[in-house]
């Protein structure tokens, strides 16, 4: 039996997490998870799941739940540091962290010092700190098991192989909601719009990264951290079907890729029974032969240049990518409220990039700091819009 702290259980990783947990009974079982302010969907999961521990976001609704759920014998928690109680739930021995944004930073490496195996889909987590994570869970001796689709491919390609064997990372990119538009007619797209998704179903701040780009930045740093390479052998491709999701070139010129229709649950199932397989059930079957085409090109760095913002802020190392993705967690908030337009979430990036003088290898508390700091200088760039 697999115990799970499930952090971000209302989001869309999360709700595809549930799913996977419930199609195998006796195989896993939710002992922790945090529900943020979806209450009415969080009623449902507590019924459904009855963890030993619920965190919400808020006080209020924490007290609420509390008194809904009186004599159940679930515990109920809130805020960061009941982010943290879940992640170190001391049944669970994998935390799934879903959350979206920086504040799942945290309760990965207390999770990681509990000696939990961690299924990684807060990419932030690494990009902010993968320095940190990285040397902590060595330290711990946990695994990180990758969840976003691309690095999952790229993980199970490596299955047997050697590291010193590698020639290149080949990350696979949709081009997202505005792949079919030039620069010139981003100019007055909508919220409603960049929210459409051709391939993946999403949560909004994803779906916003996806259309600028900035997701796949935010990958190729995770990359770097997961499997070790220098971003010079870490590339791009433009893949609109997103069916192969990511490749490993080895030095012998072998490619080794893996496939599938679009769907989450493949490689959150992977995480949570490596290096086992089991079935999954209500999955589309790939038929290439139905699909017939598969198209590629190469990665436009002037048409994203929030990607390329990405490279150069993981190549500058240190407190640079805090940066990066504090200002785009912002900007992107920005642009989903109504503040600035498509476009500008690239331009303040910029702004906060630029602003900044990098730190070699910050330790937590500088990251935290800088953190706030990128976001100070955001919101006043806000204010002036």
């Amino acid at each position: 039996m697999k115990y799970i702290s499930l952090l971000g259980a209302t989001g869309s990783i999360g709700r595809q997490t549930a799913d996977v947990v419930r199609q195998h009974p006796g195989q896993f079982k939710i002992v922790a998870m945090s529900l943020g302010t979806n209450l009415p969907q969080a009623r449902l999961f507590i019924e459904e799941f009855q963890p030993e521990l619920v965190s919400v976001q808020f006080r209020q609704d924490c007290e609420a739940l509390k008194n809904e759920f009186a004599g159940s014998g679930i515990a109920f928690t809130y805020g960061d540091q009941g982010l943290i109680e879940a992640a170190v739930h001391e049944k669970a021995n994998i935390l799934v962290n879903a959350v979206i944004g920086s504040v799942g930073l945290n309760p990965t490496l207390q999770a990681i010092k509990a000696k939990k195996d961690i299924a990684i889909a807060n990419k932030e987590t690494l990009v902010t700190a993968g320095h940190i994570v990285i040397e902590e869970a060595k330290r711990a001796g946990v695994k990180l098991l990758p969840v976003d689709s691309e690095h999952s491919a790229i993980f199970q390609a490596l299955q047997g192989e050697k590291e010193k064997n590698i020639e290149r990372l080949v990350i696979t990119a949709s081009g997202g909601s505005f792949r079919d538009r030039t620069r010139a007619q981003l100019q007055n797209v909508t919220v409603e719009e960049a929210l459409h998704h051709p391939n993946w179903s999403m949560g909004t701040k994803i779906t916003i990264d996806s259309a600028t780009m900035m997701n796949k930045g935010l990958e190729v740093i995770e990359a770097h951290w997961l499997f070790g390479l220098p971003y010079e052998k870490i590339d791009v491709l433009l893949h609109k079907e997103s069916i192969i999701h990511s490749m490993v070139e080895f030095h012998d010129s072998s490619v080794m890729a893996q496939l599938g229709t679009p769907d989450m649950r493949v490689p959150i199932q992977f995480a949570l029974t490596y290096p086992d397989r089991l079935p999954l059930m209500n999955s589309n079957r790939l038929n290439l032969a139905e699909i017939g085409k598969l198209h590629f090109a190469d990665m436009d760095f002037v048409r994203y240049p929030c990607l390329r913002f990405a490279y150069e802020a993981g190549k500058s190392g240190g407190s640079m990518p805090t940066v990066l993705n504090a200002a785009n967690e912002e900007a992107v908030a920005g642009f989903l409220d109504g503040r600035i337009s498509f476009l500008e979430i690239e331009t303040i990036i910029e702004k906060a990039l630029t602003n900044h003088n990098t730190i070699a290898a910050p330790d937590l508390d500088i990251i935290q700091g800088i953190d706030r700091e990128t976001r100070g200088f955001v919101k006043t760039l806000l204010k002036q819009r």
